[in-house]
């Protein structure tokens, strides 16, 4: 193999432990094992199993990321239809690239601030913000909450989207069904908002 074929059979070896076994149950040994070459070869390449894991989880941020951002600067469509785009980017890229996704809702390891999975939550609830903020003006509801509302959405498609993971062959729903009770939910939810929203089981503060 030439350099850069090895180092790309390096990454797709160490794709498939880290979803197996996460980063800490993976060890240099199994990934050179897997590839069938030496140690060094792995660290010539990425100076040991915290480099090899980083570039995987960049790849898998940015496949992910770059399609939910496709999906939410569609033009010519509305809030719902934009909701419903990104849900399905969401969906697609769990039934596509599996083994991707289990490494993002894995822990990351000690040390690695960015590139994890709460890291790109917060990177799409951004770009959420702005749609939330112009339903919250069409509806007179105060944007100054927005931000929050704009996390609830995200956090409920991720966390769905965890449990169709694990449960889709089970349950047998597809990612258009799902999708289609995320945006029903979320949709008619912010439909009915209420402008300023108080607990019915403890007294108004």
């Amino acid at each position: 193999m030439t350099g850069p074929e090895r180092r790309e059979q390096l990454i797709d070896v160490g794709r498939k432990l880290f979803a197996d076994k996460g980063f800490e149950g993976t060890s240099v040994e199994e990934i050179a094992a897997s590839a069938k070459v030496s140690k060094p070869v792995v660290y010539e390449h990425f100076g040991g199993k915290e480099g090899l894991y980083a570039v995987v989880v960049d790849r898998e941020i940015g496949s992910l990321l770059g399609a939910v951002t496709t999906a939410l600067t569609a033009t010519d469509t509305g809030p719902r239809d934009l909701l419903e785009g990104a849900a399905l980017a969401l969906l697609d890229y769990i039934d596509s690239s599996t083994d991707g996704f289990r490494i993002l809702v894995r822990d990351s390891p000690p040390g690695q601030a960015t590139g994890s999975f709460a890291s790109l939550l917060s990177d799409t609830a951004s770009q959420v913000e702005h749609l939330v903020v112009s339903e919250f003006h069409s509806r007179k509801l105060d944007a100054k909450a927005a931000p929050m509302y704009a996390q609830m959405l995200v956090g409920m498609v991720a966390m769905t989207g965890q449990w169709w993971l694990e449960s889709r062959k089970r349950r047998g729903f597809s990612r258009e069904q799902v999708a289609a009770h995320l945006v029903n939910l979320a949709w008619n939810g912010l439909a009915h908002a209420e402008p300023k929203p108080t607990l019915r089981t403890r007294p108004k503060k």
